[in-house]
């Protein structure tokens, strides 16, 4: 990885219950589940850790010299920790959490790290709405370790007293020559300098995608198909009559569990996940990017017909069912690409049912319970079983429901040991010295498709807005060299909708976002 060159601290900004730990927590995993090597680095647990988490909120008072020290220390030691992370794990984004709230904090920062050629892009989050703040609080402050054993009420009083403390000598970014973004209000409104670069762009255009409206995601395989039945893979089979009866069964389940609240099914545009919701009494929206991941060759093969037929690559996708590619087909890490429009319309939409494939389940849901891309071939997504996700500030609370309805196992767990094919006699070598060959059968010769450690996305930084001009100023970097403001329309009903020119100041589609942005049915082969 560190033959990229690229590191980025992404540094959060702002008053206390803000949602800065819940963005830099979004952030992180987003980055993460493409392959980008992110860690968060959370000013307050040194804090806890070198002073202890018990603290009156007088220990923030500016005018308090002992508490302005300690919280010196506890920032000191995340950022040297954080630049420790880059040079020894080859880290490419770090995320420092805290309030950084005055100019000569951030003036600090910004020079320990652009020292070390590290880019810097602050996160200022600003919530001027009230209610939200006094959510924040309760879902999220009161159950810090801040606060344990303590009085709700009273822990309420004394964190109002630490928002007013940072409150007093607060500064909003300003700094014209620093790249940063700013989320009002929860993303209504964004302001974005700077930005120089492709992975920055990307970081932007998922923050503008986030949303805090409480809602539910629900999971569905669709019912048993034909093909299951047989031990098939792939195809565009119809459901079994129990898959027909899950169908029937599922209006139900879903109702019971969320009762009178609007909701929208989207399904792929196979046989078996249209049939399965075609029961349901909501809006339906059908994604190509949803589709089964595509196995080529062996599309409509059993694995057994796969292991006698194709032996090399039936023991190469065992041992990195992550990177193998089916030849002429794709790959887990195929299908998180052609998944990443699907999750930007997730995060900005409100209760979702997906009816889809065992994959690509598999990797959305990987996404949001914060799975590494070595365990997400292995996640259990069984047939005839609901999945409620409900996302709260730091992961999401999860619920399976099964329907009484029996069906075929189709997991694979991940093999103790992976065993190659080895060559038959005539193959062995007859004198010392020969070299062995061992041939396999013509096809479906398929590859662990992987650079070490690469990344999904690509991150070069050489990679510039589309029709921006590259400032020459010394550094091999280009940016947004203007503020600009957007505001965010309402979530459109249909998730591949563009928001109207009207409500834009700046016309965003002028960012380089790349065709994962703006496509939701192109598979990489």
């Amino acid at each position: 990885m560190s033959s990229f060159n690229l590191r980025i601290a992404c540094v959060m900004v702002g008053l206390p219950a803000r949602g800065k730990t819940y963005i830099s927590q979004k952030v992180c995993r987003y980055l993460t589940w493409l392959g980008i090597k992110t860690k968060v680095f959370n000013v307050g647990n040194y804090r806890r850790k070198l002073h202890g988490a018990s603290l009156p909120h007088t220990f923030f008072d500016p005018h308090n010299s002992v508490g302005e020290q300690h919280r010196k220390e506890a920032a000191a030691a995340a950022l040297e920790d954080m630049l420790g992370w880059f040079d020894n794990e080859q880290g490419i984004v770090a995320i420092y959490d805290a309030t950084n709230s005055t100019y000569q904090r951030r003036k600090w920062l910004h020079e320990k790290l652009t020292k070390q050629d590290i880019l810097v892009l602050f996160i200022e989050s600003i919530c001027q709405d009230e209610s939200l703040i006094l959510n924040n609080i309760k879902d999220v402050k009161l159950s810090s370790p801040d606060y344990v054993n303590m009085d709700p009420d009273a822990a309420a009083v004394d964190f109002r007293a630490r928002i007013d403390h940072y409150q007093e000598l607060y500064q909003t970014i300003t700094e014209e020559d620093f790249t940063y973004i700013k989320l009002i209000n929860v993303g209504s409104q964004v302001i974005i300098n700077m930005i120089q670069g492709y992975l920055e762009s990307r970081i932007i255009y998922y923050l503008m995608n986030l949303h805090i409206a409480p809602r539910k995601i629900y999971f569905s395989r669709h019912g048993e198909s034909m093909y299951n039945l047989h031990g098939k893979i792939g195809g565009d089979s119809e459901l079994s009559p129990r898959g027909k009866l899950y169908a029937t069964k599922l209006p139900a389940l879903i109702r019971e569990n969320l009762g009178d609240q609007s909701l929208t099914v989207w399904t792929s545009t196979m046989t078996r996940t249209i049939q399965t919701g075609e029961l349901l009494p909501y809006p339906k929206l059908t994604w190509k990017a949803l589709d089964e991941l595509d196995a080529g060759v062996c599309d409509g093969m059993t694995y057994e017909e796969i292991e006698e037929k194709f032996p090399e690559d039936f023991a190469n996708r065992d041992e990195d069912k992550f990177n193998y590619r089916y030849r002429g087909g794709e790959s887990y890490r195929d299908v998180v690409l052609r998944l990443e429009p699907v999750i930007m319309a997730l995060e900005r939409h409100e209760n979702i049912l997906i009816i889809g494939h065992q994959a690509i389940l598999r990797c959305v849901y990987a996404y949001f319970m914060n799975y590494s891309h070595e365990e997400l071939p292995y996640i259990k997504i069984p047939l005839h079983t609901v999945i409620e996700l409900t996302p709260k500030a730091y992961g999401c609370e999860e619920k399976r429901f099964k329907v009484d309805i029996e069906a075929v196992d189709t997991h694979r767990a991940k093999p103790a040991k992976v065993i190659h094919p080895t060559p038959s006699k005539s193959q062995l070598p007859l004198n010392k010295g020969e070299k062995l060959s061992l041939k396999l059968p013509a096809g479906a010769s398929g590859e662990i498709v992987k650079e070490a450690l690469s990344p999904i996305l690509p991150i070069s930084p050489k990679l510039h807005p589309r029709g921006v001009a590259v400032k020459d100023n010394g550094k091999s970097s280009g940016g947004l060299g203007n503020t600009t403001t957007i505001r965010k329309p309402p979530p459109p009903t249909n998730p591949n909708a563009v928001p109207s020119k009207a409500t834009e100041e700046t016309e965003v589609s002028t960012l380089d976002l790349g065709d994962a942005a703006v496509s939701n049915n192109q598979k990489k082969a």
